[in-house]
């Protein structure tokens, strides 16, 4: 505990903890100061000042630093050209693999939290993101389902900022406007958004990696990083107007999305994780797990032998391998090779049946 403006009674400082909004039931009057309570900026208004500090009754108000609807945890961090790699869940969090990379890197560089939504029930449902109890010291807590924002400094290279964004349910605009003037504010010079979905891609094949870029600087990275032109056209998530809205301000974007096989759909797919901090690493030098890199050797072997188990979905694995090669060769449009129809309608029926679960 820290107190910047030594006029408010210590025995106050002990009393209010840091989300009290307002302290009610006290007279104001014409003492007012600007103190730190619990590292919370707060304003109070107080009675007279004798000896140097306020007599009670003293009202106290929470004046913590909202950007939008994000509340910022001060003192707010200091950041060099910062970098922001966001990931979105549900959308395109497929086999987690953004969470665990956000994650991973987040430990490697000791980020700590600088802000979360104030009110996350403005804009999701708590039916379909459900709070979640556990026990802590013999006590039931409950944690509700939040965006955040965490961030770390690094000895050289851009500052990160690392954003874990939920689909909204309601009130989209305001929260993507939220997240636009939260970038803007910390000095973001670059947003990243990081992702997977699944396609009809082999498991034996290096995984490709799709995406978009708007700034020289991020192109000519996405490309080095071996990041393919995404071509895609469909069902989006309103979070894709951040992107949309970044140039506007001057502020480089990139998408780099995981291409994952849809018939294997772990929980936690490590191949998919290793992958995207590859090419991670290619653009900010950042480290590897090989943790993760054993852990999706193991995995495609549990998946061989599963295969080997089920020849219908073996022949199919060959057939994708084969798209994958060609693919791989040709790299032309018009040029890709055609599943047979057989194999078009297992795969569709595999993902209906996906969809369902």
């Amino acid at each position: 505990m820290r107190i910047a403006f030594p006029h408010l009674p210590q025995h106050l400082v002990d009393r209010f903890p840091d989300d009290v909004p307002a302290v009610k039931g006290f007279r104001a009057s014409l003492a007012r100061k600007w103190a730190w309570v619990n590292r919370v900026p707060v304003w109070w208004v107080g009675g007279p000042v004798a000896g140097g500090l306020p007599a009670p009754p003293v009202v106290v108000y929470h004046l913590a630093m909202r950007i939008g609807a994000f509340q910022l945890e001060e003192p707010v961090p200091e950041l060099r050209e910062p970098h922001a790699l966001a990931m979105l869940r549900p959308w395109i969090d497929v086999g987690n693999v953004g969470t665990l990379t956000l994650n991973w890197l987040e430990r490697q560089y000791g980020a700590r939290e600088v802000a979360r939504l104030s009110r996350p029930g403005t804009f999701f449902d708590f039916t379909r993101y459900r709070p979640v109890i556990y026990f802590s010291e013999g006590q039931r807590q409950v944690v509700v389902p939040n965006a955040y924002v965490t961030c770390a400094r690094r000895q050289e290279g851009n500052d990160f900022l690392f954003l874990h964004l939920m689909e909204p349910h309601a009130c989209s605009e305001l929260y993507v406007d939220s997240v636009v003037r939260l970038l803007t504010t910390l000095g973001v010079q670059r947003y990243c958004l990081l992702g997977s979905m699944y396609d009809l891609v082999p498991h034996t094949r290096p995984l490709l990696i799709s995406g978009a870029a708007v700034g020289e600087s991020a192109e000519q990275q996405m490309a080095t990083a071996g990041v393919e032109p995404s071509d895609y056209e469909g069902p989006t998530t309103i979070a894709f107007l951040v992107s949309q809205r970044m140039p506007e301000l001057d502020i480089e974007t990139s998408t780099m999305i995981v291409h994952l096989p849809q018939y294997t759909q772990l929980e936690e797919d490590y191949a998919g994780f290793a992958r995207l901090m590859t090419a991670l690493s290619s653009l900010y030098g950042t480290p590897v797990d090989q943790a993760a890199v054993a852990k999706s050797h193991l995995q495609n072997k549990e998946i061989d032998l599963a295969l080997e188990k089920n020849p219908q979905l073996k022949s199919v694995v060959e057939q994708l391998e084969k798209r994958y090669d060609a693919r791989t060769k040709a790299k032309k449009e018009g040029e890709m090779p055609r599943l047979s129809p057989e194999i078009e309608n297992f795969l569709r029926e595999m993902g209906k049946r996906f969809g369902q679960n």
